[in-house]
Order: structure tokens, then sequence, then C-alpha cells
């Protein structure tokens, strides 16, 4: 049943006259005519009696016009409701996020800086690798990145300044970890040997952490003879895979918290092995809205 039969037996129920109905409902009289006449089949009763003059209702006409009202009154105020929450949510700043940052960092720092409610974390987002994070930016699918930045990104050059603006929001350390042994060390240890070498857990290439972590160790020239055996684009999927036990992994240092279900990570190498990251917010440098502008400058003054 349609909502536009409610509406035309309503107007109907009101003027008591076929053409004055079908004038308020912008039809023709035979057009109208025969969607009340549809009503009527759906509802399996004669709703009007035609033999009056003016037209009345019949018993089950008297009930259902009260139906119709309150029928019609509930699905215009749910319209109502639901095109205020669609003018929320196109008012808010829409936000991809690195469900890594998601997790523990974002809601933390959106809570802190008194932005929860205007912010909007696009879910897509957990979706993206690396450097999609901008295309989606440059797209139009979110006005804000949160994610890791660091020297050593492969596509750092797409993040132009004549195009892109970002402040840093904080600064992090990736933590080579590994579950503890049965005194308390770690199971697996850096720097490993060719002839052993260590398991790891390691991040996907085309994200943003794996790059950092073997520019780190290059750079610093640091020994680490690892044997990488899967790659992952969640930081939350290599904690899991360490915590069980396969291997060592890096994991931001938010993420390094203890765990009873399989026991406590610790170090798997010393602090030389630390990989340094800033968390940067990004934009376009032309703004899609006033209220992000505003927002970024409340920031910048903050941050930079």
């Amino acid at each position: 049943m349609e909502i536009r039969w409610l509406e035309d037996f309503m107007a109907l129920a009101r003027t008591r006259h076929f053409s004055r109905a079908a004038e308020l409902q912008h039809v023709s009289q035979p057009t109208f005519s025969r969607r009340i006449k549809l009503l009527e089949e759906a509802m399996g009763a004669t709703l009007i009696n035609r033999q009056s003059l003016p037209l009345s209702l019949t018993p089950a006409g008297e009930a259902f016009v009260e139906l119709c009202e309150r029928v019609t009154r509930d699905v215009r105020e749910t319209k109502d409701r639901i095109s205020d929450m669609e003018s929320e949510a196109s008012a808010r700043i829409s936000v991809g996020s690195t469900q890594g940052l998601f997790s523990h960092f974002y809601q933390g720092w959106a809570q802190q800086e008194g932005l929860a409610e205007r912010l909007q974390l696009n879910l897509k987002a957990t979706n993206w690798v690396g450097e999609q994070f901008l295309d989606a930016l440059d797209n139009g699918e979110c006005d804000l990145v949160l994610c890791y930045w660091h020297e050593d990104l492969p596509w750092k050059d797409h993040l132009s300044e004549d195009r892109y603006e970002w402040v840093t929001l904080a600064r992090e350390f990736l933590v080579p970890v590994s579950v503890a042994d049965e005194n308390g060390q770690p199971r697996f240890a850096l720097p490993g040997t060719p002839e052993q070498p260590v398991p790891l857990i390691a991040y996907h290439s085309r994200g943003f952490l794996q790059s950092a972590i073997e520019g780190h160790l290059n750079r610093r020239k640091l020994p680490a003879n690892l044997l990488p055996l899967n790659e992952n684009t969640q930081s939350a999927s290599i904690k899991a895979l360490v915590k069980q036990g396969f291997g060592m992994g890096w994991l931001p240092q938010r993420m390094t918290e203890k765990s009873e279900r399989f026991g406590s990570l610790t170090r798997a190498g010393d602090k030389r092995c630390d990989v340094p990251l800033e968390i940067r917010l990004i934009r376009l440098r032309e703004p899609r809205s006033d209220d992000l502008l505003t927002l970024w400058k409340k920031l910048e003054n903050k941050h930079v």
C-alpha cells in the first residue's frame, strides 16, 4: 500500500467530493477514483458510501481515516527526524583515520579538544591503505585525514605544501615487542642471526609503518635478522599475532599494554630500535567549509 493512497483517502474524507479531492492531490479525477478503488481492494472493505450526497464514510471508512491520520503523522514526523539527522551529519566534518589511530588516539583526542560532536568518522577508511587516504581527501570522501607520518614514506612527495596543510597533533614511537617467556624475557628478540632470524609479524608494504621501520634500522645501522611471516595492514592484527606467540612485531607505544589472556608484552629490542613517528591531521589547502577553516585555525593555534 502506498502512502499517497492514505493521503488521497484523507483528502476525500475532508472534501466528501471526488473532483475536489483530486484537485487537492493534483491528479485527474479518473486517476484519483482508481487509486481510491485500489485502496479499498487492498483493505478488503468498502470505505466510501457513494450513494449519498455529499459522499459519506462507511463505518470501516471512519475507522480507517483515523488510522490514516496516525500513520501519515508518524511518517511525517519520522521524515522530519531523518532530515534533521542528515542535516546534522552533513554539517559534521568527516575524518578518515587509520584503524590503529582511531582505536588508540582519535577518540581521546577528539574528546579532549571538545570536537567529538563536530567530527564524524568515515567508516570506509578502515579499508584504505597508505596513499589511499590522500586520494580520499582529494576525491572529497573526507575533509580531514588522521594518520602516521615519517620521512621514509615512499609516496611522501604526494603531500605537497601547495595542495595540503597539516598539523602534528602528537608524536609516537613504534616499539619492538614480543610475548614474554616464563622468565619474563622476550621469546623473540632482536637482532637474531643469519642462521636463526627472528620471526616477524610485518606491516603491509603499502601502509604507513613498514617503510618507517626499515628506514630507521638502515639509517641507524642497526643489525636485524628478520624472517617476515606475513603482512598486515592493521596494528591490531599484528598485536593479536604477537600476543599469541607467532613472532615479534613493532607496535605503537599506546598499544603495548599488558594482556592477561596471552601474557604480557615485553621489549624485543632496546630503545635504539624504537621508530619515531608523527601523528598528523591533514586537509586540503582550500577548505570545503567555513566550519572546517574555523576548526583548523583553532588547532593551528594550539599545535603549530
